[in-house]
């Protein structure tokens, strides 16, 4: 039966670690989706120490935009995240919000449609001051827009404060 999670929060709230805990709770084999695309060296760095963190029980898949070119029907998938899959859509449509943001829900729409359990995890960048750079603003827009879209059609959302859980809609 398809189901969607939400989990969401700041950055190091421990979005991550609870998503993945929830995933192994509902599965013995999940699949792990990660939407990075490897912009620095640093970067690789924090893609590693996620990857380190994962054991062998996890099926990897590494898809920066076309989620649905993935049959995963009766699995539970863990998504990481959207933050960075938005991003992916947001500069290889140079910036253009409203259009990143109609791809961007036009493929959420066509992955979700298969009969999985789907645990995303988002970041809330809007709960910060507002950035005085344009592109920062314009793209904070776009992915807040985006966590409302996955949040209205979300069977559950979870809000990570602090390492702590607080269910927000169940």
């Amino acid at each position: 039966m398809k189901r969607i999670i939400l989990i969401t929060g700041g950055a190091r709230s421990g979005k991550s670690t609870y998503a993945e805990k929830l995933a192994l709770s509902l599965a013995p084999n999940p699949v792990y989706l990660a939407t990075a695309r490897i912009w620095d060296e640093e970067f690789r760095k924090r893609v590693i120490h996620h990857q380190e963190r994962r054991g062998t029980e996890w099926t990897n898949i590494e898809e920066e935009k076309e989620l649905s070119r993935h049959s995963l029907s009766g699995r539970i998938v863990l998504i990481d995240c959207i933050t960075l899959w938005c991003t992916n859509f947001f500069f290889d449509l140079n910036a253009d919000t409203d259009q990143a943001l109609a791809a961007a829900k036009e493929e959420f729409n066509r992955f979700t449609a298969q009969d999985a359990t789907f645990i995303f995890v988002t970041n809330e960048i809007g709960m910060g001051g507002t950035s005085e750079n344009e592109i920062q603003r314009k793209f904070t827009d776009m992915q807040g827009w985006m966590n409302q879209y996955i949040a209205s059609r979300a069977d559950e959302v979870i809000l990570m404060v602090s390492g702590i859980p607080v269910k927000i809609k169940n």
